[in-house]
């Protein structure tokens, strides 16, 4: 299966000049843990966290009306276009230990798969492969 076919294609994204407050805003509002930045021309430019924002404002005393969402994002991130299987999406999630990876084409943002999206479809084939299992004999189609 393709990441194209499982990938969240209603990405929320902030910009690097926008403010710290504002992200979390955001993040709070959809109950999500991370926002992709993008640039004004749509290029991908990092990713903001949950944790981020704890390390690097909150812990620190600092005012998240002033800190800029380019102070504290992780920048170069690593993305994955939307033809790669999902095997290859796992594969880099697992090297690079990271839990959401962007999916870009062409050099813009079109969706996002997290390794929840991995597990859920798993899930799924897990699920129709116990059902064959489970059904009447089955035949030996290699002789």
């Amino acid at each position: 299966m393709l990441v194209k076919e499982v990938m969240n294609r209603n990405v929320k994204t902030v910009r690097p000049e926008d403010t710290v407050k504002d992200a979390a805003s955001i993040m709070n509002n959809h109950r999500i843990g991370s926002l992709v930045v993008v640039s004004g021309t749509g290029e991908v430019v990092g990713i903001l966290t949950e944790r981020d924002i704890l390390t690097d404002v909150v812990a620190t005393g600092k005012s998240a009306d002033e800190v800029k969402v380019s102070e504290i994002m992780t920048p170069n991130i690593v993305t994955i276009t939307p033809d790669k299987t999902l095997e290859e999406a796992a594969d880099i999630m697992t090297e690079n230990r990271i839990k959401k990876l962007p999916v870009v084409h062409e050099g813009r943002l079109v969706g996002i798969v997290t390794a929840t999206d991995l597990i859920a479809y798993e899930k799924d084939l897990i699920k129709k492969i116990s059902v064959l299992l489970a059904a009447s004999p089955m035949k030996n189609i290699g002789g």
